[in-house]
């Protein structure tokens, strides 16, 4: 009798839980179909007017149309990017707040020894944006014309040759230390909060070259303010068709590409992070999009690409690419602030 009874209560247990199983599965499927429900914001490490703020905002607005909520941006800068890592990892894992971040991702935790958050499994890969070129750039008063001379310039003056950067481990800084390495010279670097203040006092002569983003700096070199001397990748950009690239000035091992990709804090529910790679993928198809991001010499990520999957594929190759590199370098951990 005891046995009897008890398979009528498992059974009738297992009744009640199928409908709440469908309901919990339901519930993640419209939880996707609605997302976004309030305003989302895309928090981005460095100063507004800098690289990664133009192609936030480009995205932002594109993502506000297709979802039909505002994509607004938070400048978190400072600390070479882990002050909005930090923010983001923190943050209700939803998707209404994401990281747009590069290289500086990857570098910190062989930066600084302080991070309160762990870069590998805080967040959510949800899609690679866009890949492009540094350009290196002097200022408009510097004694050189070609990158020949500009390279016998920097080995003459050695430390005496200021170099800014947007923060420890960021793409400039990584590029100066490869050319740097590959001059055989050392360098003194100067830190800024991001790379559009690094630009302004390039421009105004307070230092004298950046390995920059053409994001940032093709504007500038087109209206004269700064000199261009090399593109860090393979071929030459259309944006800047007379600047040649670091193989033809011969320091090839000083390519290096940059590429932006977005992010969740981790535990954002998969649907969530599925609806927005697609919202993603439609704005890095649009013409309009493209034709943005082309005006300031980069191009979108490769269409093959662009799942979640690669992006993490990605992340985890540039980890341990960039930490070699840093650790050739000789820089050590400090602490951020």
């Amino acid at each position: 009798m005891r046995t009897r009874l008890h398979g009528f209560w498992a059974k009738r247990f297992c009744a009640l839980l199928v409908p709440l199983l469908g309901i919990s599965t339901g519930f993640s499927a419209s939880q996707a179909q609605t997302f976004p429900t309030r305003q989302v914001t895309i928090t981005v490490p460095y100063t507004a007017g800098g690289p990664t703020d133009v192609i936030g905002r480009i995205l932002g607005d594109h993502l506000s149309r297709t979802l039909g909520q505002p994509f607004i941006i938070d400048n978190a800068a400072g600390a070479g990017g882990t002050i909005a890592a930090d923010k983001v990892a923190k943050s209700s894992p939803d998707g209404h707040t994401l990281l747009l971040h590069h290289l500086a991702l990857v570098a910190a935790p062989s930066l600084y020894s302080n991070l309160r958050y762990d870069t590998r499994s805080a967040f959510a890969p949800i899609g690679l944006v866009n890949i492009g070129p540094l350009v290196i750039v002097a200022r408009k008063s510097i004694p050189a014309t070609t990158a020949k001379e500009l390279f016998a310039w920097i080995k003459v003056n050695g430390e005496k040759v200021t170099v800014g950067h947007a923060g420890a481990g960021s793409n400039s800084h990584l590029c100066e230390v490869l050319l740097a390495q590959a001059l055989g010279v050392k360098l003194t670097y100067v830190a800024y909060r991001g790379a559009a203040p690094a630009l302004n006092d390039l421009i105004s002569g307070q230092i004298d070259l950046i390995c920059d983003q053409t994001t940032n700096s093709v504007p500038q070199i087109l209206a004269g303010t700064i000199k261009a001397f090399a593109l860090t990748t393979p071929e030459r950009n259309a944006a800047i068709p007379d600047v040649p690239t670091v193989v033809e000035v011969g320091i090839p091992e000083v390519m290096f590409s940059v590429w932006h990709g977005l992010y969740a804090p981790k535990g954002t529910p998969e649907a969530v992070i599925t609806r927005l790679n697609t919202a993603l993928a439609a704005a890095v198809d649009d013409p309009s999009v493209q034709a943005k991001f082309a005006a300031v010499g980069t191009v979108v990520y490769p269409n093959a690409q662009r799942s979640v999957a690669a992006h993490a594929d990605l992340f985890a190759k540039d980890y341990a690419r960039i930490t070699r590199l840093i650790e050739s370098a000789g820089i050590k951990q400090s602490e951020a602030k």
